[in-house]
């Protein structure tokens, strides 16, 4: 990128054509062409440069789409970025591009529940072998390659539990292996970091969280490098993963506050962080501490933190837990998170999946919190008059 991030969201994609701030959203089935040598010639030239928004058929997307593919290419400084309908599709992409029956991948074992789900569950009918890794320990990741391993996923920070994990270390075991890697980079996106820069093959972003901001909206983004463009490509024609142009178009639009809208989500959540650091139940699980493996392992990949963070609560009272969180009036209840505005859910146990590598007692409960754009004055008086609760 020739300009910064900040100053490349505002100016990108301007459509001095109809004179219109942000890129028209263009619906369309049938791509119409003048002749049938048009049509051969567009073909010629998607041959030619397959990421160059050449279509012949509205599946592969329009230039609502193609626009929105260009400004995540240069936000991931990657080869190339396919966009999905979620951000789980994303991931679905990233494994199904890459994996066939007999192969062996290996995942991290505190990742969101459905990429659990599919890795274990789903696959395993496809004949493709699941291993989970500790993040904490990696020779359990080493430990577990084979000559039928083909891919390591990564989710990081962990899915409720925010483990941060040493990247490089991850990505020079699988170099040594010679195994693909893919992460998931939703929690930090490349506003903070940069998968494709560093070395992974393949990074997933939930488009649904920050980068459309506003919680109207679902899409995904799954950057790639040129190893894997042409097996990710295939594998998205075939299954017509593609994000619509009314999607595209809000993505495209609430990107244009990414970093305005992280960096206060950013402070916010430091203020809140600090806060409940000092309460003797919490556990805060949050780079916030910095003795702490996880703030070092933050801190040597990342260049700031989003809003998103776990609390690890010490209390014999399971119903205090919950009239804690049920006492929260600025913090909305609902999953996803990623939009202006607080959330908090109580993690039930089976919302995390069944984790090999999680440890939890009978009187320690998750609670997760999303600190939104709000006041953080407010947000604090809020979570301190909730406290009270919490036996």
């Amino acid at each position: 990128m020739t300009k910064s991030f900040k100053t490349f969201l505002k100016h990108t994609a301007k459509d001095f054509h109809n004179q219109s701030v942000n890129p028209p959203v263009v619906r369309a089935s049938t791509i119409i062409f003048r002749s049938m040598q048009h049509i051969r010639k567009m073909q010629a030239k998607a041959q030619k440069n397959p990421t160059g928004g050449h279509y012949d058929y509205g599946r592969q997307g329009t230039s609502t789409t193609h626009i929105l593919q260009k400004i995540l290419t240069k936000l991931e400084e990657s080869h190339h970025v396919f966009t999905t309908p979620t951000g789980f599709g994303a991931v679905f992409l990233a494994i199904f591009s890459v994996t066939r029956p007999g192969d062996e991948i290996i995942v991290a074992d505190p990742v969101y529940s459905p990429t659990r789900l599919l890795t274990e569950k789903f696959l395993k009918e496809f004949n493709i072998k699941t291993i989970f890794y500790n993040p904490s320990d990696l020779k359990t990741l080493e430990n577990s390659i084979t000559k039928k391993t083909k891919l390591i996923f990564v989710e990081n920070p962990g899915s409720n539990t925010f483990d941060f994990q040493d990247l490089g270390k991850i990505l020079s075991i699988a170099k040594k292996h010679k195994i693909l890697t893919a992460i998931d980079n939703t929690w930090g996106t490349p506003y903070f970091l940069k998968p494709i820069k560093l070395g992974f093959d393949m990074a997933i972003v939930s488009a649904t969280k920050y980068y459309s901001g506003h919680s109207d909206v679902m899409g995904g983004s799954l950057a790639v490098n040129k190893k894997v463009f042409d097996k990710v490509r295939k594998a998205e024609r075939i299954t017509g993963l593609r994000l619509g142009p009314d999607d595209a178009y809000l993505i495209t639009r609430g990107l244009r506050t990414l970093d305005v809208r992280l960096d206060k989500h950013r402070e916010n959540a430091k203020k809140v962080a600090a806060f409940l650091s000092k309460n003797k139940r919490i556990k805060l699980l949050y780079p916030y501490k910095k003795n702490s493996l996880n703030f070092r392992m933050w801190k040597r990949y990342y260049s700031g933190a989003s809003g998103l963070m776990g609390l690890k609560i010490n209390s014999k009272n399971r119903n205090s837990v919950k009239k804690f969180v049920n006492s929260l009036k600025l913090f909305g209840y609902g999953y996803s998170w990623g939009g202006f505005e607080s959330l908090a859910l109580h993690q039930e146990f089976r919302e995390t999946g069944k984790r090999k590598y999680m440890n939890l007692s009978k009187d320690e409960h998750l609670v997760r919190l999303h600190v939104g754009l709000e006041d953080p004055n407010d947000l604090i008086a809020d979570i301190k008059q909730a406290l009270r609760h919490l036996k």
